[in-house]
């Protein structure tokens, strides 16, 4: 029986090696219609394959997304919508291969494949997916993080605040004393914050200076004198019950060609401050200016400073112009600001290359942030008043925005025997450095001031608009040790007197209660005050450049009114200047001042305006009085 069962076994492993696989899998020979069967089945579940990977990916994505979104609300940080993003690259299905069964079989049509599982549903806000998906969860961050916007920088400018000039009455203020001013860097500061659309601060406003921007058309000197005097008196546009009166003040003009040599030392801020296009991009173009004008005679010599003060170029005729030019292009910013040992080298270097005839000037170019060395205001001054009697002057120039120090900068430059200017843009420079470079860089006289004695029997009270960080005592007029303006070639000087006649009636602005009579001694008008014509008297005191004793100009003003319509285009367009700077600073002596009262004044009295800048002032009252009704 053994036998026989091996037997059995023995056979069937011949016959089952014998075999082809497929007789082994399926032991009736296939038929040609059964071969073109399989053929079917394998292609069909080839692209059923196909579409079952699809959607799954599809169904992942899905997911992965809204829990993406999901994510981002509980956070709410918003995130670019995905469909910002970059789409998923997938690669194309691959065209379907030729049929390669039976030959002459009919092409195999395709069938549209229907999933054989639904997409499962995704519930929203916290989805839980079918656990037959393949889920990718989200980030614990955003896919791309939303950049914060950079916070603005603190404003830290810094401006002097000073009290309003009041009405003085005659009888116990007889003289008005101040001194010369012929700055201007309040007004172009102020047109820089107008233009941004800022309504500036009060403080930052010096109504002379605005006064004093603008050119006017007065005498020339005579007998040899540096300067004229120019009067007129009129109704104040803003208080019909008082009256104007207009000092214009005209220095010698000297043709360029006939200026003195100069020696300059150009004094730069390089600081990190300085960083911006306002500021040292702005600087090198504007000192550009200025060494194109430069003849050969001329020498210039350039100081920077910021961690450290540095000589980058020593003192270079003008005859070696690309020289100049190359410095001051390399120029770049960054550090901190050692402004006051900047101002000691630059006096230094101009003190080693002095033109005992000529003009020795250090202008200086900074936006006034001294934090290292000497940064003291009162240390400033003080050595600046030491060193300003080495006949060297000093001209500052303002640049920037943000954490610019006026305060700084002007108390600075008038004690330097110099002026004061504030660079916004490049018009501005050009006409500092360019059209108004003898004005700005050369001095015809030092040590300028004013000073008004009012006829009692005429003025009953008055009041200086403007220039109330230049008032002097009265004794300091005579005293040739006071410091006082400096005024440059071609340079003209304004200054206003508002006064309340003798006789009018009763007004807003009177001079406060009278001083008691005195016990020991009486003051009397003279009968030479009752019988004159004349409403003031006005003195001139100043220095030539070279000289340390003063000389007097004098001219008596008498009283002879004309209707405001009748008056030059340079006392209307004065007078509206100075109610513009009334209305900026809200002055209590505003009276009835508008912005229309303003620039119907303006516009009357234009003129012949071939730069612009009385064209640009129109402009910018127009767009003050928007800012505020705005």
């Amino acid at each position: 029986m053994k036998h026989i069962v091996l037997t059995l076994v023995w056979c069937s492993c011949i016959l089952f090696i014998g075999c082809t696989p497929e007789d082994r899998v399926n032991p009736n020979p296939p038929t040609q219609e059964n071969q073109e069967a399989s053929v079917q089945e394998k292609q069909d579940a080839a692209i059923q394959e196909k579409q079952d990977t699809t959607v799954q990916e599809k169904q992942e994505t899905t997911v992965q997304e809204k829990q993406e979104t999901t994510v981002q609300k509980e956070q709410n940080v918003v995130v670019p919508s995905p469909a910002l993003l970059a789409p998923r690259q997938e690669a194309p299905a691959p065209a379907a291969a030729p049929q390669q069964g039976v030959r002459g079989a009919a092409p195999v049509e395709k069938k549209p494949v229907v999933p054989k599982t639904p997409v499962p549903a995704v519930a929203a806000p916290s989805p839980v997916p079918d656990a037959s998906v393949s889920v990718v969860r989200a980030p614990s961050q955003p896919l791309i993080a939303p950049v914060p916007k950079p916070p603005p920088p603190p404003n830290s400018e810094e401006y002097a605040s000073v009290a309003e000039n009041d009405f003085l009455a005659v009888l116990d203020n007889p003289l008005s004393t101040f001194s010369i001013d012929v700055d201007t860097a309040a007004y172009s500061n102020i047109r820089r914050f107008i233009s941004n659309n800022q309504l500036p601060p009060g403080a930052a406003v010096r109504t002379e200076e605005f006064i004093n921007y603008f050119t006017y058309d007065y005498p020339e000197p005579e007998n040899g004198d540096p300067f004229s005097i120019y009067t007129e008196v009129s109704q104040t546009p803003w208080n019909p019950t008082n009256q104007l009166i207009h000092i214009g003040i005209q220095g010698k003009d000297i043709p360029k060609e006939e200026l003195p040599p100069s020696n300059l030392v150009f004094l730069i801020d390089v600081s990190g401050s300085m960083a911006g296009a306002k500021k040292l991009p702005l600087v090198k173009s504007a000192f550009k200016m200025l060494v194109k004008q430069m003849r050969p005679i001329d020498r210039a010599a350039i100081v920077v400073y910021s961690n450290q003060v540095r000589t980058v170029l020593p003192s270079t005729s003008g005859n070696e112009k690309q020289k100049i030019l190359e410095t001051l292009q390399q120029l770049q910013a960054g550090g901190s600001t050692a402004g006051g040992a900047g101002i000691q080298k630059a006096y230094e270097i101009a003190q080693n290359n002095f033109f005992p005839s000529g003009n020795n000037r250090v202008i200086m170019a900074s936006d006034g942030d001294f934090n290292v060395g000497i940064s003291n205001t009162n240390e400033l001054i003080r050595f600046i008043q030491e060193k300003k009697k080495s006949g060297v002057f000093l001209t500052i120039l303002g640049f920037g925005i943000g954490n610019y120090k006026d305060a700084k900068m002007e108390q600075v430059a008038n004690q330097g025997n110099g002026n004061y200017g504030y660079i916004d843009n490049l018009l501005e420079a050009k006409k500092m450095m360019v059209k108004e470079m003898g004005g700005t860089f050369f001095t015809i006289a030092k040590d300028v001031k004013i000073q008004v004695e009012f006829n009692p029997t005429k003025v009953r009270s008055y009041r200086l608009i403007g220039y109330e960080n230049r008032l002097l005592e009265d004794k300091d007029f005579n005293d040739d040790t006071k410091d006082a303006g400096e005024v440059g070639v071609g340079h003209s000087v304004t200054a206003l007197y508002e006064i309340i006649p003798t006789g009018s009636g009763t007004s807003d602005f009177e001079a406060g209660p009278p001083v008691d009579p005195l016990k020991y001694q009486k003051s009397e008008i003279t009968s030479e005050a009752h019988e004159s014509n004349e409403l003031m008297t006005v003195k001139l005191r100043y220095k030539r450049p070279d000289e340390a004793t003063s000389q007097v100009i004098q001219k008596n003003v008498i009283d002879q009114r004309q209707a405001i319509e009748t008056t030059s285009n340079d006392f209307k367009f004065s007078a509206a200047v100075a109610e513009y700077g009334m209305l900026l600073t809200n002055s209590k002596f505003k009276g009835d001042s508008t912005f229309d009262n303003v620039l119907q004044l303006a516009r009357a009295s234009k003129g012949n305006d071939d730069e612009g800048y009385r064209a640009e002032f129109i402009r910018l009252v127009e767009m003050t009085q928007l800012l505020a009704e705005n």
